[in-house]
This record gives C-alpha cells, sequence and structure tokens, in this order.
C-alpha cells in the first residue's frame, strides 16, 4: 500500500508476524525480501524461495513504487553535502569534540553543550539526525550481527562492493559445542567483516547482538538465536561475543579509543515469549519472582556487563513484574551502578511506543517518555522521541537535563568507536576492506563451528560413520536437502557460497539421488511422497533430512507443537518401512524437537541435529555422516516431549511446583521425562573418565558478618572468594578407535535447606581434542562464590555450607565448604600436624 504517515509518503509491505520496519536501501535476498531505493519503510517479509512468482510481483511493486519522491529529511537538515565522518574536514575539526588528547567524558560533555533542543532530539533515534552546523552526518545506530552480518536492521545493505558475508551457524549450534575460544573467534570474525563493510560505506558501527536470553520454554521462536537453557553458559558466551566483536583494546577512559565495534546484550530483561496464544510480547506482563530473577533471568547480563565490558544494553518489549522493561529504572539503575555498565540503552524497536499504544501503561505519549528518559534509557529505536520529546519537554514531563544525561551516554560510545576521530582510514581498522570478507579462514571457522555443535543424538548398531567403500548410493529426502535458505535461521545476510547437505553428499557418493517428499517444511500433505518412496527402495542408505524453519520458529511465532510439522513424522515412518537399512534422521531446526518416535524405531538407525548450520552445513554432516568428523557437540537445551505443551508458556517459574501439577523448567529444575536431557550427545568414540585432583576441603574464612552456626553465608560476607577458588583435574580417557573433539561438563548439587534449590547446576566446561586410545587431561577452574552458590526465596545469593557433590558423568566425589578461623591458622595448623 501506498499511504502517509507522519506527515510523509511512503511505502509500507506489512506482514503481520513483523513490527520492525528497516530502510528498503538494498538488493532482493532470501529468506527475508529487500527491494531496491524504496522510498521510505517497509516491514520484514519472509518468503520462501520456493515461491519465486511472488518474489517478483513484490519486486516490481517496489520498483514502480522507488519512482515516488524520498521523504523530507529531517529537522537537522540534508546532509547530503557533509563529510562522510565528523572532524575529518579542517571547517570542523577545531570543536574540542574533535579533540582527541582530551578524555572522552570531556570531549562528550562539549558536543552536547553546542546541540540545540531540536538537534538534541534528533539524536534519539535509531537513526539519529544530522548536525550540519557542525559538521556532523547522519548516524545510524541499528545493524544486526547474530551469527554474521544480517540484513534486519537498516545499518546494513549489500548494494555495494560487498555482496555477502559469511554466515555462521545459528547461535544455537555454536552453543552446542560449549568452545570458549570457539565463541570468541567467531564474533571476531564477524567483526572484521563488519567493520570492514562500513569502511565501504556499506554498514554501521553499532550491532545489536548477542541474544542472551535464557531459552525458558522450547516453544519460544527465538530460542534459535540465544545460546540455550543454562545461565552459565549464556554468561559464557556472552562474554566472548561481547569481547570478540568490540575487541579488546577500548579503556572507555582515553580521548581517542579503538573499539572496534559496539556490541549490545539483549533483550533485558525476562523476555522469552514472542506470540503465543492471546500473548504477543507488546502485552505480555512478565511475572517473575525475586529468586528466579537473580538466578537464572540476570546472571547473562550481568556477566555480559562485568565482564564482557559490553557498550549496549537492549531493553525488551515485555513487561516485568507490571512495568514496561524500558521504564523500570531499577533494572537499568542496577546495571549501571551495580555492575558498572558505561554503554547506551536502546529500547527495541516501537519498545517506546507499545507503553502507550498496547500495552496502556501510560495516559499519553509524552508520559511514556517520561517514564523511560527517566528510567535511564538513552535511545528509542522508532521515531516516537523524535514525535514527542518536544512537547514532553514543553508540557514539564521531561527536562533538557534527561536529554543530556542520554546524549553523553551516546556520543561517549560513539567516540570510543573512533567516530570523532577525523579520517577513518588512519585509523588501525581502515586497512579492512572487501578482501577481507568470505575469506577461506572465515569460511574455515565457520566449517569448524558446524562440525563442533553437531549432535549426535541416537547410533543404534553402530550404523554411523558410513564406509564410502561400502555405498555405492545415497537417497536423500526433505525439501531442506537442497534449499540452503532454510540453514541460516532468522537473523541471516547474504551467504558466500553455500554448501546444500545434497551437495555435500555427492561429493562423498556421486550416485545420491534427491525427492523432496514434502513440498515445503510445514509439509502438509502427501504430495511427493511417492517419488521419495520410490528412490528409497533403491538406495544403499537413506538420509531423510526433516525439522523446521522460519514458518515454524522465530521472532514473533512462537510454536504450539514440539512434534515435528505436518506429515513429516508420517513420510519418515513411509520411507523407513521400504529402506534397505534403517535410515539416518538428520533434523534442522533450533527448538527442541520430540522425535520419541523415531529414538524408539529401530528402522530409524541414526539421528543427528545440526541446527541452523549456516552457509557450509552440508559439507560438515557430510563429514559427520562419513566418519572425517567424530561429532562431539552436546544439547544445549533440553528436549522436552510433547505433553510438556500443556504447560502455560506465560508462567515464567523455573522452580516445580507439585502442589499444581507444575513441573517447572530447565534440566536445572524440571521434574517430568525428557525426550534428550541438556547436555546430551554422543560420539563415535566411547570415553571414562578420572578424577586427577578435586579437593575433600574448600575452606571459608570466618568474618566479623557471620553469626552463630551456619548453614548458608550470604555471598557478601565471604571476605574472599578469590581465595576459594580451586581446580578441578581429570583425565579423559578416548577408549574408542577414532580421535574426537570431546566435551567435559562438570556440575554439581547440594543438598541444603535452601527453598528452590536447583536439583544440579552446571560449574564448568571444557572442549579438548583426544586421540583413540589414550587419555587427555583437562582443567576446569571453579570459583564457589559463582557456581557453587544458589539463590535463596529473597533474591539473596548464599553459598551453602557442608558437601557439594561435584559430577562427571557417572562419577561423583564429594567436597565440603567448612568454615575455619582463618585460612592462615588452618594452613599452620596442618603444617604442625604434618
Amino acid at each position: 500500500q501506498i499511504c502517509r504517515k507522519h506527515g510523509q509518503k511512503h511505502t509500507e509491505l506489512t506482514d503481520p508476524r513483523k513490527r520492525k520496519p528497516f530502510t528498503t536501501d538494498s538488493t532482493l535476498i532470501t529468506p527475508y525480501l529487500r527491494f531496491p531505493s524504496a522510498p521510505c519503510q517497509a516491514s520484514l517479509l519472509m518468503v520462501e524461495r520456493q515461491h519465486e512468482p511472488l518474489q517478483w510481483i513484490l519486486l516490481l511493486f517496489f520498483l514502480l513504487a522507488s519512482s515516488f519522491d524520498r521523504p523530507a529529511t529531517s529537522l537537522a537538515g540534508d546532509d547530503r553535502q557533509l563529510p562522510k565522518v565528523p572532524c575529518e574536514s579542517p571547517n570542523y575539526s577545531s570543536f574540542p569534540f574533535c579533540n582527541t588528547s582530551l578524555p572522552v567524558a570531556v570531549r562528550a560533555r562539549n558536543l552536547v553543550s553546542l546541540l540545540t533542543l531540536p538537534e538534541k532530539i534528533q539524536q534519539l533515534s535509531n537513526t539519529a539526525g544530522a548536525v550540519p552546523r557542525l559538521g556532523l552526518p547522519t548516524f545510524e545506530w541499528w545493524s544486526e550481527s547474530l551469527h554474521g552480518i544480517a540484513v534486519n536492521g537498516p545499518g546494513v545493505a549489500f548494494n555495494g562492493s560487498v555482496r555477502a558475508a559469511t554466515e555462521f551457524p545459528q547461535v544455537i549450534l555454536t552453543a552446542a559445542a560449549f568452545n570458549r575460544t570457539l565463541w570468541r573467534a567467531v564474533a571476531r570474525a564477524i567483526a572484521v567483516e563488519a567493520r570492514a563493510m562500513y569502511n565501504v560505506g556499506q554498514a554501521g558501527l553499532t550491532y545489536w547482538a548477542p541474544n542472551i536470553n535464557i531459552f525458558r520454554d522450547p516453544r519460544w521462536g527465538r530460542g534459535q538465536e540465544t545460546p540455550g537453557e543454562d545461565p552459565l553458559v549464556a554468561s559464557e558466551y556472552a562474554v566472548e561475543y561481547v569481547k570478540g566483536l568490540q575487541g579488546e583494546y577500548d579503556n572507555g577512559e582515553a580521548g581517542s579509543s579503538s573499539m572496534m565495534l559496539s556490541a549490545c546484550c539483549k533483550h533485558y530483561t525476562a523476555y522469552d515469549l514472542d506470540r503465543w496464544g492471546n500473548y504477543t510480547r507488546y502485552i505480555f506482563n512478565a511475572q517473575v519472582t525475586e529468586q528466579d530473577m537473580e538466578d537464572t533471568y540476570q546472571p547473562p547480563f550481568e556477566s555480559c556487563i562485568k565482564e564482557g565490558h559490553a557498550s549496549c544494553l537492549m531493553c525488551a518489549y515485555n513487561q516485568v513484574n507490571g512495568v514496561p522493561a524500558c521504564a523500570r529504572g531499577d533494572l537499568l539503575e542496577k546495571a549501571r551502578k551495580e555492575w558498572g555498565f558505561d554503554g547506551y540503552v536502546t529500547s527495541d524497536c516501537d519498545a517506546v511506543a507499545i507503553i502507550y499504544e498496547d500495552q496502556q501503561y501510560s495516559s499519553s505519549p509524552e508520559d511514556s517518555i517520561a517514564y523511560v528518559l527517566k528510567a535511564g534509557m538513552d535511545i528509542n529505536c522508532g521515531t516516537y522521541l523524535l514525535r514527542f520529546t518536544e512537547s514532553a519537554v514543553k508540557s514539564g514531563k521531561v527536562q533538557e537535563e534527561d536529554i543530556d544525561r542520554a546524549l553523553l551516554n551516546l556520543f561517549s560510545v560513539q567516540l570510543r568507536l573512533g567516530v570523532f576521530d577525523g579520517d577513518h582510514a588512519k585509523n588501525q581498522f581502515g586497512h579492512l576492506g572487501p578482501s577481507n570478507l568470505c575469506t577461506q579462514e572465515h569460511r574455515e571457522l565457520a566449517l569448524e563451528a558446524v562440525r563442533q555443535g553437531i549432535v549426535l543424538l541416537k547410533n543404534e548398531e553402530g550404523l554411523l560413520p558410513l564406509r564410502k567403500h561400502e555405498v555405492s548410493s545415497v537417497a536423500i529426502i526433505g525439501p531442506a536437502a537442497s534449499y540452503t535458505s532454510v540453514y541460516g535461521g532468522d537473523y541471516t545476510g547474504f551467504p558466500c557460497n553455500p554448501t546444500s547437505i545434497l551437495e555435500g553428499l555427492r561429493s562423498y557418493v556421486p550416485r545420491t539421488t534427491f525427492a523432496a517428499g514434502c513440498m515445503d517444511m510445514p509439509c502438509e500433505t502427501t504430495v511427493g511422497f511417492e517419488e521419495a518412496i520410490d528412490i528409497a527402495k533403491d538406495a544403499d542408505i537413506v538420509v531423510m533430512v526433516a525439522g523446521l524453519n522460519l514458518t515454524e520458529e522465530t521472532e514473533d511465532l512462537d510454536r504450539h507443537s514440539l512434534l515435528l510439522p505436518g506429515k513429516q513424522m508420517d513420510l519418515i515412518r513411509s520411507i523407513a518401512s521400504v529402506s534397505k537399512k534403517p535410515l539416518i534422521l538428520v533434523l534442522i531446526g533450533g527448538g527442541p524437537i520430540d522425535v520419541s518416535f523415531a529414538k524408539e524405531d529401530p528402522l530409524v538407525a541414526s539421528i543427528l541435529w545440526i541446527g541452523y548450520p549456516g552457509e557450509v552445513g552440508g559439507q560438515a554432516l557430510a563429514e559427520a555422516l562419513f566418519g572425517d568428523l567424530n561429532p562431539g557437540g552436546r544439547l544445549p537445551v533440553t528436549w522436552y516431549p510433547e505433553s510438556f505443551t500443556s504447560v502455560p508458556m506465560t508462567d515464567m517459574n523455573m522452580r516445580a511446583d507439585p502442589s499444581r501439577g507444575y513441573p517447572g523448567r530447565t534440566y536445572r529444575f524440571y521434574t517430568g521425562k525428557t525426550v534428550y536431557e541438556f547436555g546430551y550427545g554422543l560420539s563415535y568414540s566411547n570415553y571414562s573418565y578420572k578424577f586427577l585432583s578435586i579437593p575433600e576441603k574448600i575452606r571459608l574464612a570466618r568474618s566479623s558478618a557471620m553469626r552463630g552456626r551456619l548453614d548458608v553465608v550470604h555471598i557478601e560476607e565471604v571476605a574472599s572468594c578469590d581465595a576459594m577458588r580451586f581446580h578441578v583435574q581429570v583425565s579423559v580417557i578416548n577408549n574408542g578407535g577414532v580421535d574426537g573433539s570431546h566435551t567435559v561438563l562438570l556440575f554439581s548439587r547440594s543438598g541444603a535447606n535452601v527453598r528452590g534449590i536447583p536439583q544440579k547446576q552446571l560449574i564448568g566446561f571444557e572442549r579438548v581434542r583426544t586421540t583413540c586410545y589414550e587419555a587427555t587431561e583437562v582443567t576446569i577452574s571453579v570459583d564457589p562464590c559463582k557456581h557453587l552458590s544458589t539463590v535463596n526465596e529473597h533474591g539473596q545469593r548464599v553459598l551453602p555450607l557442608g558437601a557439594h557433590v561435584i559430577m562427571l558423568e557417572d562419577l561423583e566425589h564429594k567436597s565440603v565448604i567448612e568454615v575455619v578461623e582463618s585460612i592462615e591458622e588452618e594452613e599452620m595448623k596442618m603444617h604442625d600436624e604434618l
């Protein structure tokens, strides 16, 4: 439709499942469509590749629309004649904010002092307005880089010298690798490509990733974007991603900085429902206990800031205990004052507008703006603050000082990025360009990420790995076997050179035949079954590719069932009944799938989960099937049975409540049956373990804050957490005939009398490479204050005294935390006894 909105002529193509707008300025892609030179804004539209006629109709529509006039420029004026970067021209470089010898805070204050109120307001949108008289061009804050440079925000355009970027696996699969080094390397590669695109004018410097919300419910459509359900894993992933993306050059204080990019941890906080039943993220009120907030929802954000030093937080759409997340001044203040956050806070897109329009929490747009600015939000994704802040100031609901506070945070981050340091080609990242994208090094890294993430769920009779000399023909069935557009999941861009599963298998067995079986992933009819059955009958090996895609799970769309979509299960059973050997089932998707039927069916010999594997997924899977890769991934989420869908998705409680038949959530609290447990994953090798070094006692020095007999100690009462740290040394023996990369997961449990204490919790993990029939030593560091602590009903973190059982697979060891008068006296006593 062609319409007018806010006084500007524009084109809007609306998908009812999408709310986020972007400026349409690039070329047609899939699975998301963007069109060249549209005059204003369009919503994201997801279209499968098989719907090509619709694509071309829509493309024609947008080409015609592009003949209309462009919208009026911002209040700050037309910036087409401005320098590409601030402080580059001698006409403007004399301003103090351009002086790189001054501290960041001084430069930021100077810039704020030079702006008029209308100019200040123009900075409060994701597309910050130009200020011609100061030589400032527009600045776009919104770019996306979840698992590669994506097109979801207006800051990125694949319409110049850069036409593609490396597409890494979706986060949920990379998380299955349980490898910190890998996580940081992937983020670093994304940063190199993003900075290279920035240097040629096709990308921004501020990226709204990672998504570190806890994958609380298996139906959540955006769970695929997260590191999974465990707070420790999500916390560690957040730290590594942020450090990789931002680089470790920034001290946040010097006048001239070299932060590579800005990373943004989102969505703060307790956001994990998009659209389920009558509930949407725009109106949902997440009712969270103090215990769950401190124990589950907040740790990833705390680590993201304290350890990762993220320069951005995004506040979420939802309400938290009755107050919109972006208006929760207590939560935003906690981030700054307790965690040391020194970056900017952005709203999710339209998250300020919905406070009045959807949630009806405020009585006017001006009240909404007052709530969020006074709470500590700095910038709004959208135009709401541009439209209503001036009237909020005139009515006295917002003071100019509130705006100045926000601008200081915004400009400080820009300064740390070097935006006001003049010619960007002269900084340490200025040499990056198009040749730094789609490199062989990055493709190998993407391949390694898939290799380490693939999870082997079943392998009866040792069918896998296949032996090339024994397999002369393969039949591969399922639409995803050839549609590489499925492999990215959501938040994707243009992959460099995607390899399909079909292509991967043909590189091993040229006589590989293909049939879709289902016409698409929803598989609503049996059209195509007959062809698939025919090719299955004649093949030595049958590989069935099933699972999910963005029609089942994505942003603004949660699942209602955990079963395979449509008639996929019927197709699998039909194929299994005619194939010469038990078939191999490959599952694509981010969320857990109840495949109990296949797990228990002897006609399905092997099951592998490959998440959304990105551009090289086909090659990695083929390597795994034929033994050039020994799978070692572990599930980062619990796979629940279909019966779990009777649990309301709106129930945010983590702990089980038997009195109302509530089973709890995640492996830490869930009491029901599972299809596969958190951390599950098989290998072509068998592994055994031995504790080499682990303490019998962990000594805690008594402090003056401790009174009487103690069962638990509040963390703030611990004199020195560092003094309690210890190492667990483990021997991992590869008893199989295949070398392999293996994940060691260390858990603990405590019998302490703390209501709601986890059944067990992950306290450490390491990824190690092993050699067949040899032992490999692994060391895992444990911080009792962080890893052995729990949270009581009042939201207070406490350390249970007494026995903690440390668990590694079937090994258990009891370590006892005991209070001593002083560690020095205890050491002298032990020395005397010796």
